[in-house]
């Protein structure tokens, strides 16, 4: 255990680490500049004399056209502000569209909260999530496997949505449809592999090119006064940009599947349970269908797959209704508290529900992949910036990898907009610096919370699991913990 302990101190801290830099930014913003970039001056005067054609130079080229590349496509695109400026999407692969919703669901999904909606809505494309296919949620049930202890996040008003389970490819889809509507705007080009980016000097050469240079394998090279790393968790725009990353791969393994309820519901929970090898979620597709999520162990991943269907079910029944965790010590103790708390705050208690029982699951819908946490230490240089997963990555079981991508999004946007009005140059770090500060003062203290539960509970030790259920009893029983907990999660 101790060996095990050292390193998670060493890992919080160089996270934290990052916190810290991060919030002393605007003290240190000018030396910053200096350190991580160059002066702004002469990229403008060498802009004017370059002698490359102008369609080869692009105010922004957004490398990656995944979920949160497509949406950054989007927004800037519509920005008023950004109206004339040359934008490019690159994609390395196909254009990905949706003629009609396929019966089979798609086995990786998001929980898109109300930020997110409330920025895809802003960009045209949730009218055609809508129209395809997305489930709400009006509440979610966490609860332990190792004792009664349990939380229930909701609205006030259960008619409100909580938030939405969406298919991963009806949200691309529906962004590279909106795309189509902003031809005028923004540039895509598909199956397009980059090979190499060049970065401005830092310092001035006669005859050096400003800009960041872009080659593609085709032999084709681009330019681009600022280039957004989209491009996933291993990101080569932040590794040949030389932007250190904490990172370090849990001990576990993601199983997802389609599962077939047992009977029609109105299918309005996400359910979550923590078993000690790690969490079991169910997410709501439709009132006869969920989403499965399963974090455990490599070995156990390995064997779920290889399970028959009917095995395989058995399995994720047993997974949210057994018993067997359970310990006489820990039921005493979390009884006794749990009626102190009904007494002090009556109205703080919540009604446990079950979930559904699971009759099947989709056709090869079963996979499973690795799980990890990474978070990019800087997430800017001069005419660079990081969003989504290439930034920061994060187990699931809390489900905001996409919204804190969507975030990314909608706030470089902000502040790409308000340079452009300002008459700015868009890739400098002024303004990249707003954006980095922003969004780590809200990443980091997520990521760390995330990363917290996952080691809390991963553990069945008497005194872990003891402690765990008399905080989430105690934290069930008080609303304004759990609204500023939903408010926090849900930008």
């Amino acid at each position: 255990m101790f060996p095990r302990m050292h390193f998670l101190t060493r890992a919080n801290l160089a996270l934290f680490g990052v916190g810290r830099r991060c919030i002393a930014l605007t003290c240190t913003n000018g030396a910053r500049t200096l350190s991580r970039g160059f002066s702004d001056s002469g990229a403008a005067k060498h802009g004017d004399e370059s002698n490359k054609k102008e369609n080869e130079l692009y105010d922004i080229i957004i490398s990656g056209g995944g979920m949160v590349g497509t949406a950054m496509a989007c927004s800037l695109g519509m920005d008023p502000n950004l109206e004339g400026k040359k934008i490019l999407l690159l994609e390395a692969g196909n254009k990905k569209t949706m003629d009609k919703v396929p019966e089979a669901y798609g086995i990786r999904v998001s929980s898109i909260n109300p930020g997110s909606a409330t920025l895809l809505s802003g960009i045209g494309a949730w009218d055609h999530i809508v129209n395809m296919r997305c489930k709400p949620y009006q509440r979610m049930q966490v609860w332990d496997a190792c004792s009664d202890a349990l939380i229930t996040f909701d609205k006030e008003n259960l008619e409100d949505e909580m938030a939405y389970i969406v298919e991963n490819d009806v949200i691309v889809a529906a962004l590279t449809k909106q795309l189509e509507s902003l031809t005028d705007h923004v540039e895509v080009k598909y199956r397009t592999k980059v090979v190499k980016y060049t970065w401005p000097k830092s310092y001035q050469v006669a005859d050096s090119i400003p800009w960041v240079q872009v080659k593609l394998a085709d032999g084709q090279t681009l330019q681009t006064r600022l280039l957004i790393g989209a491009d996933g968790p291993n990101s080569m725009v932040r590794q040949e940009a030389g932007i250190p990353t904490v990172k370090w791969n849990y001990d576990q393994s993601a199983v997802v599947a389609v599962l077939h309820l047992s009977e029609p519901t109105e299918n309005n929970v996400a359910w979550q349970r923590f078993l000690p090898t790690g969490p079991i979620a169910m997410l709501p597709l439709s009132d006869t269908a969920s989403s499965l999520v399963w974090s455990t162990s490599h070995q156990h991943a390995e064997e779920l797959l290889q399970l028959d269907e009917e095995s395989f079910v058995d399995a994720i029944n047993s997974a949210f209704w057994s018993s067997d965790n359970h310990s006489e010590l820990i039921e005493t103790a979390g009884s006794l508290f749990r009626t102190a708390l009904s007494f002090l705050m009556p109205s703080g208690t919540s009604t446990r529900q079950l979930p559904p029982s699971v009759a099947g699951i989709g056709p090869k819908s079963r996979v499973m992949f690795p799980l990890g946490m990474g978070h990019a230490s800087e997430y800017i240089r001069h005419r660079v910036a990081l969003i989504g997963d290439a930034a920061h990555r994060v187990h699931p079981l809390a489900g905001q990898g996409a919204n804190l991508g969507f975030g990314d999004v909608a706030c470089l946007t902000q502040v790409l907009s308000q340079a452009a009005f300002n008459g700015q140059d868009l890739g400098a770090m002024q303004h990249l610096l707003e954006y980095e500060t922003q969004r780590q003062r809200h990443n980091l203290p997520m990521m760390a919370a995330i990363d917290l539960m996952k080691r809390l509970y991963s553990t069945n030790a008497v005194p872990v699991v003891l402690l765990r259920t008399l905080g989430l009893q105690a934290t069930n029983a008080v609303p304004p913990v759990k609204e500023q907990i939903m408010a926090f999660a849900s930008k």
